[in-house]
Order: C-alpha cells, then structure tokens, then sequence
C-alpha cells in the first residue's frame, strides 16, 4: 500500500457517512466519531477510518487511519491513542481549536495497528467485488472487526462456511479454522450442532473438547469455567497442586455430590498432606464419609501438631496476644442483638471449635491469626455474651469475610449473616484501614 496513492473520500461514502452519523450529531454534539469504509486502491483493498465532528451545524469528516487489509500496513494522521481515553483527534486544520496539538502534523505517518478500535464499517459488502474475496461471506458477517475476518479468509477460506452457519465468533478463531480445513467430521459435527453454536458462545476448548467426547457443551462449558474461577484463587493452590488434569473434574463432582465447601476440603486436604497420607490413593482423596473422616484427620492433625509444637507454644501465645490487642478496634458491642468479640488466644480457638464442632482451634487458624492472614472473630447473642455462638474469619488485607459458620459448619440463619455483612464488615473494613494507617506512619 502507497500512502501517497489515498484518494479524497468518494461523494457516495461521504453522503452514507453523513447519514449513518445524523443520527448521533445532536445527542453527540462537541465529540468526535469514528466510522470506516472499504475502497480498492490500485487493485488493493484499504480499510479507511474517519472522524466526524460538529459543531452547532457545522459538520466537519476527515481521513484519520488508513489500513491495507491485505498486510499489517497502517497508517495515522492528526490522531494518537491515549491508554486512558482512547483515540484522539487534533481539528486544528479545521478551526475548531485554537493551538495545534504536538502530534497534528498533517501528514501520514506510520500508526500502531494494535491501537485500531474497530469503529463500524459501513461498507463491508464492498470487498465482494474483489474477485479474492467474492465469497467470503462478509455480507453475513455482521461484525465490526471485519479487518480481522477478511485476513483469515484470505488464509482460511473455510471461513465462509463458518459465517454462513451463523457462527461468526468461531470465524474468527485460527484454532477451529485449521481444524475445518482439516477434519471433515468436524465440518459435519459443526453443521450438525449450527443452531446451539449461533445461539451461544463457547470456548474454543469446550467445542474441541464437546467434539471428541461427544460430551454435551453446555456441561463442558461449565466446568470449564469453574475451573478458570478456581484457578484465580490463590488459597486453593494447595487443592490445584493436588488434583490435575482428569482428576480436577473428579474433584469439583465429589465436592458437589456431598456439598463440601472448598475450604473444609482445604482443611481435610492439608491435615492429611501434615500427616504424611498418600492423597493419590482415591481412598484418601475422596473418602465416602466426608464429615467423618474431615473429624478424624483433623483431630489427628490436631495431636500430632500439639506434640511437635508444645515447646514452641509460650512465645506462639505472646505473638497471638499483639495482634488480638493490634486488631481489639475491630470488636462491636453497640448493636442490641449480637456483639463481636475477637479471640484473645490459640485456647479461646480451641474453645470455640469444640463447642460449636468446627475445626476453628485445629486447623491452623491461629498460624495465620499471628500471620495477620486471617483473623478470628466471635458473634455472639448480647443476652448471652459468654456462649459460643458463630465463628467469623475475616482477612484484613482483603477486606472481607472468608467464612463463617455456628455449629457443626452449618451457616447461620439470614439475620446474623446480614449483621455480618451489612453492619460489622463495613465497620471492620473502616477500622482496619485507620489501624493499618497508624501503624505505617
């Protein structure tokens, strides 16, 4: 493509650019909209960026980026891209701003093409003329990043039979397209599921994966998605390390199937890694009595960690100490149902766990408690202060509630958890930051 080739805008695309834009010139007065229109140039077909402005009735069109479809050319002129705002574009030339920007030069210069934002073309049908693009199907395409679509047709002519099929998002990927040049099955299976593939969007993985199984996608699909969630997660690393591959589906049905929450199998998991079980045996990993088992290897974690940790337990206590006084702010007592009191020792841990049956005082909170990873709070009723009623772990880098549970792990009814969320979590969050503020300066 030779820059110095550009013609004018054509009168026939300036009146089509005039009438798709009346619509936004009184709503979208004083900003600058961008439209593109397709043009051969020397047997070349350039993709053509304008920017329209108006001001009162006035309204002004110019050619701000030029790009040839048929390589990664690109070209810029009075505009450049902000991270922040987007793209920019100067209007010195046209009288609508007093001083000239630094980077109105007036001539074409080359442009970024990665900081193209497809604005909508106008014109797509203009590429069937081309005797290369003649069935490429972009009068179905129906999408704005055409430049895109029309350089893998041009390597991928099966492309068409994508669009025509209705689905344009898999159009667009190099991985299927490959796989339909290639596979005729696939070709077939693609035709044979058109109507879900149009309705819905897929990975790219979940439709290869639906494919060679003959599994359903919508079932791949979420699990799949579970799985990018689970991996974002940075406590759950030590469950990601354990089940991979296969064994990772294996886990989300057997946590499913018995309603286990991801941080009591969390628990389950690192007392049996603590305990030296081998967690590749199925009995191990995937025991039929959940609840049961949890309780043993905790208790065993439990016994076998006061008997390696005993000699270390008076300056543990001291350290736990700091941090309870650090973080005593965070108690409330001024709400007439429930008050909020912090736990004041790895004892008190323990004392709330055997009350209510959880794993509070044995699973390694009171580590994470000196750590400042996690702290330990108790909801209590007022009338009954001293009773051991829900068991709050909040993070305070986080700024939120991890968990809560009353007895035996179950959660507690709907007006404590609106106490919790609604009323001490702000008040938590609000003093954490005045404590963490202090503490820095």
């Amino acid at each position: 493509m030779n820059i110095k080739d550009l013609k004018p805008i054509p009168k026939y695309i300036l009146k089509l650019i005039q009438r798709f834009d009346s619509g936004y010139i009184r709503s979208c007065s004083g900003f600058t909209r961008y439209y593109a229109y397709l043009i051969k140039q020397r047997s070349e077909l350039v993709l053509i960026t304008v920017a329209c402005k108006n001001r009162g009735r006035k309204w002004f069109c110019k050619q701000v980026i030029v790009h040839s479809v048929q390589s990664n050319e690109c070209f810029g002129k009075d505009i450049v891209f902000c991270r922040m705002g987007g793209h920019i574009t100067g209007w010195y030339e046209e009288g609508l701003t007093r001083y000239r920007k630094w980077w109105e030069t007036g001539e074409w210069e080359p442009y970024v093409e990665n900081f193209f934002n497809n604005p909508p073309v106008l014109n797509p049908e203009y590429a069937l003329r081309l005797p290369e693009y003649k069935y490429s199907a972009i009068d179905c395409f129906g999408r704005w990043d055409i430049l895109k679509y029309l350089r893998l047709y041009k390597r991928y002519p099966q492309a068409e039979f994508l669009v025509k099929f209705g689905m344009i998002d898999l159009a667009l990927s190099t991985q299927i397209l490959r796989k339909v040049g290639s596979d005729k099955h696939f070709r077939k299976w693609l035709a044979n599921n058109r109507a879900e593939l149009s309705m819905k969007t897929y990975y790219v993985e979940t439709i290869l994966q639906a494919y060679q199984t003959g599994k359903p996608m919508s079932e791949i699909q979420a699990y799949l998605k579970r799985k990018k969630s689970f991996d974002h997660e940075a406590d759950y690393k030590p469950i990601r390390k354990q089940f991979k591959g296969n064994r990772l589906e294996l886990f989300f049905n057997y946590i499913d199937k018995y309603k286990i929450s991801y941080r009591s199998y969390l628990d389950y998991l690192n007392a049996c890694v603590f305990l030296g079980l081998d967690m590749n045996d199925d009995k191990n990993a995937f025991p039929h009595d959940f609840k049961r088992w949890h309780d043993i290897r905790i208790d065993e974690y439990h016994t076998a960690k006061i008997l390696k940790d005993e000699e270390d337990r008076k300056d543990f206590y001291q350290k736990f100490a700091v941090v309870a006084n650090k973080y005593l702010p965070l108690q409330s007592t001024s709400n007439d149902t429930f008050i909020v009191v912090i736990a004041r020792s790895p004892a008190e841990l323990i004392q709330e766990g055997n009350a209510l049956n959880h794993c509070v005082g044995r699973m390694g909170y009171d580590q994470k408690f000196v750590r400042e990873e996690s702290l330990i709070f108790f909801i209590r009723n007022a009338t009954e202060p001293d009773t051991p009623f829900v068991t709050v772990e909040y993070s305070p880098k986080k700024k939120q509630i991890l968990q809560y549970h009353g007895e035996n792990n179950i959660l507690p009814a709907e007006n404590v958890k609106k106490f919790i969320n609604d009323v001490w979590l702000p008040f938590a969050n609000k003093t954490t930051n005045k404590i963490l503020r202090k503490n820095a300066a």
